[in-house]
């Protein structure tokens, strides 16, 4: 039999067991066919050294994964494939991951991050649905009133000078009206602001941590292209950086 009589005898007898369309059988078959071929390539090459088996970001590393579900990446990607993981989504192969083989809550969330990296889905900096986001930190000297007070305006003007100029316009629209709230404090002394900046969201969270020395933490998500990642990276240091400057003095 040529193998081109054999992938009809398999479609037809899909579509006879399903009660699908011949065409509609076809292409879950092929699509079956190619993952098994993809999965045998894996198996056959070994895990790829770097790339979407490193740690970073909201992933797991090969060597977490192996410690804490007794398998490598590797494992969980072929699992992955053959669920169809890419055409479900990010929330329904996390859960075939907790719900079906039992691979803990946050470890199942990271082995999808690193699985949808490694199949082209989401890249470096990137979330499920599509967007990007970028996340900067900077320990600074002083309390959280401190840090507050440093944003308000007249203060403002004295260290951001050398800042970017539509980040300091974005952010003085935010604080500079009488509709801004302000820094949210909680009784520990964590303090946090979000606002709106060209249709993307920055989160401040303000940490204390002990010996008159406080974390401040700016993530800046919704970011519409992975170029606009560094953009705000470099914008957002540049600012912390400043801050730390004031504050130190």
């Amino acid at each position: 039999m040529t193998r081109a009589a054999a992938l009809k005898k398999i479609i037809r007898a899909r579509a006879a067991k399903t009660g699908e369309r011949y065409t509609t059988a076809r292409r879950h078959v092929l699509n079956e066919l190619q993952q098994q071929s993809a999965a045998a390539a894996r198996a056959k090459q070994g895990p790829p050294k770097g790339g979407p088996y490193d740690t970073s970001k909201g992933s797991v590393s090969d060597a977490a994964s192996l410690a804490k579900t007794g398998h490598g990446l590797g494992h969980w990607f072929d699992v992955l494939d053959r669920f169809g993981a890419v055409e479900k989504g990010h929330t329904a192969a996390a859960r075939h991951l907790y719900e079906a083989h039992h691979v803990p809550g946050w470890y199942a969330q990271g082995i999808t991050v690193a699985y949808e990296r490694a199949r082209g889905v989401r890249v470096l900096n990137q979330r499920g649905d599509g967007a990007y986001e970028v996340s900067v930190s900077k320990v600074v000297a002083g309390s959280t009133a401190d840090v507050i007070k440093a944003f308000n305006k007249i203060e403002r003007r004295r260290w951001m000078k050398g800042v970017d100029t539509n980040l300091t316009r974005a952010l003085a629209a935010a604080l500079d009206t009488s509709a801004s709230k302000g820094f949210v404090v909680r009784p520990d002394g964590q303090g946090r602001y979000r606002y709106k900046w060209d249709g993307t969201t920055v989160q401040f969270y303000l940490l204390p941590k002990g010996g008159s020395k406080l974390s401040v933490v700016v993530t800046n998500t919704n970011l519409p292209k992975a170029a606009t990642v560094d953009e705000r990276r470099t914008q957002w240091r540049t600012a912390l950086n400043a801050l730390a400057v004031r504050l130190a003095r």
